[in-house]
C-alpha cells in the first residue's frame, strides 16, 4: 500500500464516520454574567443587544479577524492590542491603506462605561454605532470597508467557523450573518474588556494594606488634592469624568481644553484636530477633547489625543506648566495662555520627590492581569487545527472535512497549518492521522517557530 494518501478517498472515508452530526447548531442564548471588580457598577447594556456568551465568543473572533478590513490586512485588534491595554503604541493610528489618522487610537480599557466613544464626538454614544466608524470611514480610511459590505459578508458566510458562531449567537435565520449582527457581536465582546485589578484597587478594597507602596500612597494624596486638580477630570471608579453605567440617572461626559496648543494666540488648534468644535462649531469648544480613563497608563503611551506627549513624565510637566509652549513651527504658541483652556489646568509646582510619588501612583493604576487575560486574547491559534471551530465540543462533518482539506493543503483556514510536517510537499498517512487526531481531540503541541 502506498504511503501517500488519495485526497478524495481520505476525505470521504473520514467524513462517512460522522454522517449523523448536525452541520448548523440551534441558537443558544446563554446569559453572560459580568465578573465585576468590587465597587464597579454594572455596565449599561442596550435592550436590543443583551449580553450572551455566544455573542461574546463570536465578537472575539470578529475583533481579531483581518477579514474585517477591505484589503485583509487589519483587524480591530491592529489598533487595539491587548498587551497595550487595547491601543497601539503609535502617536496616531494608521489605517489599512496606510493613511495616518489625525488622532491616537484610544484605549478600550473599561469602554463599557464610556459615554462619548471617541475623542470629541458626543453623538457617538453606543459601541454598536461606534464599530461602524472604523469599518466604513473614508476620511481617513481605517478598515476600508466602504462599498465592500457584501464582500465582507460573503467572506464570513463562506467560513464554517462563522456559520456555526453566528448560528449559535443569532439563530438559523438566513440573514444571521449580517452587518447589524457583526457590530452587535463586536460590541458585546468589547463590553467584557473590564479592568479593575490594580494595586490601587486591591488597597482601597482592603484586601492588602501593602498593595500600594508608600511612594504611591503619597502620590495619591497629591492626585486627589485641590493643589493639582487631577481628580476633577479623572475621578470616580474609572478615573474619568466621562462615565455611564446601569442605574445612572444621566450620563456624564467631560470635554476639556488642556492647553496643548494655542497656534495664533487666540486659542486655535491644528485644523485637523479642533476637538468638540468640529461638531458644535461653537468657538469655546475649540480644543476640547474627552478626558480618558487613567487606568493602565503604563501600557498606553504616547499620550494626548494626538499622541504628542511621549511619556508620563512629559504629561506631568505639561500640566505643571499649565499648558504646553511650542517655540517654533506651524503649531508654535503658548498653550498656557489659550483663552479656552479649562480652569482646572492652572499649573502647579512639584519637588522631584513629589513628581516621583505622583508617577508611582499613576503606575499603581496598571492591571497586568487585564493585558494578559487569555479570555480577551487572539482566538486564532497558529497550529494544527482542532476542527471544532465553534468550540462547542461537537465536530460536524463539514468541520472535519474542512480540517482534513487544510491538513492536505487543498484548502486554507486562517492561521491553520497543513499536515506536511516534513515539508517535502506531500502528506504521509502518519501526518494525516495526526492531523485528524488534532481535529477531533485538540493537541497541546505547537509547531516549531510558534
Amino acid at each position: 500500500m502506498s504511503s501517500r494518501t488519495n485526497i478524495g478517498l481520505g476525505v470521504v472515508a473520514i467524513a462517512s464516520m460522522f454522517v449523523g452530526l448536525s452541520a448548523v447548531p440551534l441558537r443558544a442564548d446563554t446569559p453572560y454574567v459580568f465578573e465585576l471588580p468590587v465597587g464597579f457598577p454594572r455596565p449599561k447594556v442596550p435592550a436590543d443587544n443583551p449580553m450572551t456568551v455566544e455573542k461574546i465568543a463570536l465578537g472575539r473572533f470578529l475583533f481579531y479577524d483581518t477579514r474585517l478590513s477591505g484589503n485583509g490586512t487589519q483587524s480591530c485588534a491592529s489598533c487595539h492590542q491587548q498587551e497595550r491595554a487595547f491601543t497601539d503604541g503609535l502617536p496616531q493610528a494608521i489605517g489599512s491603506t496606510g493613511q495616518v489618522h489625525p488622532r491616537s487610537a484610544m484605549s478600550l480599557t473599561n469602554v463599557a462605561y464610556a459615554t462619548a466613544l471617541g475623542w470629541a464626538n458626543p453623538l457617538l454614544d453606543s459601541l454598536e454605532r461606534q464599530a461602524l466608524v472604523p469599518m466604513f470611514n473614508e476620511r481617513p480610511v481605517e478598515l476600508g470597508l466602504a462599498g465592500k459590505e457584501e464582500e465582507l459578508l460573503q467572506r464570513l458566510r463562506a467560513d464554517l467557523r462563522y456559520q456555526r458562531l453566528f448560528a449559535e449567537a443569532f439563530g438559523r435565520d438566513t440573514d444571521r450573518i449580517s452587518l447589524g449582527n457583526i457590530v452587535k457581536a463586536i460590541a458585546s465582546f468589547e463590553r467584557t474588556l473590564i479592568s479593575g485589578n490594580t494595586p490601587f484597587d486591591v488597597y482601597v478594597q482592603g484586601l492588602d494594606d501593602n498593595a500600594l507602596s508608600e511612594e504611591a500612597f503619597f502620590g495619591g494624596r497629591l492626585f486627589f488634592s485641590e493643589r493639582l486638580e487631577c481628580f476633577h477630570c479623572h475621578g470616580g471608579f474609572n478615573f474619568t469624568a466621562s462615565v455611564t453605567h446601569d442605574g445612572n440617572p444621566f450620563d456624564e461626559t467631560s470635554f476639556q481644553n488642556n492647553g496643548l496648543y494655542n497656534i495664533d494666540g487666540r486659542g486655535s488648534y491644528p485644523p485637523e484636530n479642533t476637538g468638540l468644535f468640529e461638531i458644535t462649531r461653537i468657538p469655546e469648544d475649540m480644543g476640547r477633547f474627552k478626558a480618558p480613563t487613567l487606568r493602565n497608563l503604563s501600557y498606553t503611551a504616547p499620550y494626548m489625543h494626538d499622541g504628542s506627549i511621549a511619556t508620563l513624565e512629559g504629561v506631568i510637566d505639561h500640566y505643571a506648566a499649565g499648558g504646553r509652549t511650542i517655540h517654533s513651527g506651524p503649531y508654535a504658541g503658548d498653550g498656557s495662555k489659550n483663552p479656552y483652556k479649562s480652569n482646572f489646568v492652572r499649573g502647579f509646582s512639584l519637588t522631584e520627590e513629589e513628581k516621583q510619588q505622583l508617577l508611582a501612583f499613576l503606575r499603581a493604576l496598571d492591571d497586568p492581569a487585564f493585558v494578559s487575560d487569555p479570555r480577551l486574547s487572539d482566538p486564532f491559534v497558529p497550529w494544527p487545527c482542532r476542527a471544532d471551530c465553534g468550540y462547542d465540543g461537537v465536530v460536524t462533518v463539514d468541520e472535519l472535512v474542512q480540517a482534513v482539506n487544510v491538513a492536505l493543503g487543498t484548502s486554507s483556514l486562517a492561521r491553520c497549518l497543513p499536515a506536511d510536517a516534513s515539508g517535502e510537499g506531500d502528506v504521509t498517512i502518519d501526518e494525516l492521522l495526526q492531523a485528524v487526531t488534532v481535529a477531533l481531540n485538540g493537541c497541546d503541541r505547537k509547531p516549531a517557530g510558534h
